[in-house]
C-alpha cells in the first residue's frame, strides 16, 4: 500500500517515514507522486483543515493520503493566532512579523498568563475514503525576547518550563520526540496499529 504525504518538507517526510515505512510500501513526498496541488486552508478548525488536505490529496492520487494542520494557541488571546499561525502579521510564513506581533500583543501580559500550546492534528485517509486522526499538544509560555537559532515560526518564543529552554534551542531529536505533531502522529499510529490487529 502507497501513502502520499500532504508536505514537501523534507524533514517532516523523514520523520513521518520513520514511524509509517513499518505500514506501508511507500511513503511518498506530493513532488514525487507528480501531485502539484495547493489546498485553500479555509476550514475554522486544525481539524478541518487537516483533514480538507487529505481528502482532496486522496481525490486527486486514489490513494491513502496523510496532512497535518499545526499552530499556536495563546490563552491571554483567546486560543489566538490558532489556524491563522502561518499567517498572522498578514504574509504566509513570514516568522519575523508573526513572532513581532506576538510580542506587540502580549506586551502587557505577566508572565503567569502568557500560557500557551501548540496544536496538531493528522489526518489520514484511505483509498476507501475511509478517515483516520490523531492530535498532539506542547505546553508552554510565550517569552518576552526570542532565545536559541533551532527551529522555525515560534519556537523561539516557546520556552518549556520543564526543560527550561525554548523548542528553538532543543537539539532537533529532542524537540521532535515531544513536540505536538510527534504526539499528534503517535496517537494516530497507536490507532493505525490498533486497527490491523483487531
Amino acid at each position: 500500500m502507497k501513502l502520499i504525504i500532504a508536505s514537501n518538507n523534507e524533514k517532516k517526510l523523514k520523520e513521518l517515514r520513520d514511524i509509517l515505512s513499518q505500514y506501508f510500501e511507500e511513503v511518498l513526498s506530493m513532488k514525487e507522486a507528480g501531485i502539484f496541488h495547493e489546498t485553500i486552508e479555509d476550514q475554522p478548525t486544525f481539524l478541518g483543515n487537516a483533514l480538507k488536505k487529505a481528502g482532496e490529496l486522496q481525490g486527486l492520487s486514489g490513494c491513502a493520503t496523510l496532512a497535518d494542520d499545526s499552530g499556536l494557541e495563546v490563552d491571554a488571546l483567546n486560543g489566538a493566532p490558532g489556524v491563522y499561525s502561518a499567517r498572522f502579521a498578514g504574509e504566509h510564513g513570514n516568522d519575523a512579523l508573526n513572532n513581532a506581533l506576538l510580542l506587540e500583543k502580549l506586551q502587557d501580559t505577566p508572565y503567569e498568563k502568557r500560557t500557551a500550546r501548540f496544536k496538531s492534528v493528522v489526518a489520514l485517509v484511505f483509498a476507501d475514503g475511509t478517515e483516520m486522526t490523531g492530535e498532539g499538544t506542547a505546553e508552554g509560555i510565550i517569552l518576552r525576547q526570542p532565545r536559541g537559532e533551532n527551529g522555525f515560526g515560534y519556537d523561539p518564543l516557546f520556552f518549556v518550563p520543564s526543560l527550561q529552554a525554548t523548542f528553538a534551542e532543543l537539539p532537533a531529536d529532542v524537540k521532535n520526540a515531544l513536540s505536538h505533531r510527534a504526539k499528534a502522529i503517535q496517537a494516530l499510529v497507536a490507532q493505525f496499529h490498533g486497527e490491523m490487529f483487531k
